[in-house]
């Protein structure tokens, strides 16, 4: 079984939006036995609070439901639980890595490396959830192939 943890700042807009996606896409796929997937928040500012409502609506829009989903915060511990960890933008990877203390094993990575690389920008400062969408979309299809080889 492959586990990972998606981790932005708060977890309720970008790291939520790829968990849920992820899950809905591993689902499809018939491979939803072979997945952990959850998320997580570097930050303490949101914890507790359900998810954004522009994150909610999106999902909504592509049938997808994140009901019952409150931000929780990274662990060191989530270090050695997870094989991989997934940050969406540069902030997320230095917060993260101090949270874990270090990342001996490779396993922090930021999502667009599995597409075209870059940051995942973040909807609460842009307010613009569909960029935030396909940005998500094209790095968890580019995840999914490289561990899947399909």
């Amino acid at each position: 079984m492959t586990k990972i943890l998606f981790v932005c700042h708060g977890n309720i807009c970008r790291s939520t939006m790829a968990e849920f996606l992820l899950k809905d896409m591993v689902k499809k796929a018939g491979l939803e036995n072979e997945f952990y997937i959850a998320s997580a928040a570097t930050s303490t500012e949101e914890i507790g609070n359900p998810v954004h409502p522009g994150t909610r609506a999106k999902l909504a829009e592509v049938g997808i439901s994140c009901a019952g989903k409150y931000a929780v915060q990274m662990t060191k511990s989530d270090y050695q639980r997870y094989d991989l960890l997934i940050g969406m933008d540069a902030a997320n990877i230095r917060n993260m890595t101090k949270i874990s203390g270090g990342d001996s094993d490779g396993k922090i990575r930021l999502l667009l490396d599995y597409a075209d690389g870059g940051s995942v920008a973040d909807p609460w400062y842009t307010g613009d959830f569909d960029a935030t969408y396909r940005d998500v979309l094209l790095g968890c299809e580019g995840l999914l192939r490289e561990i899947t080889g399909k």
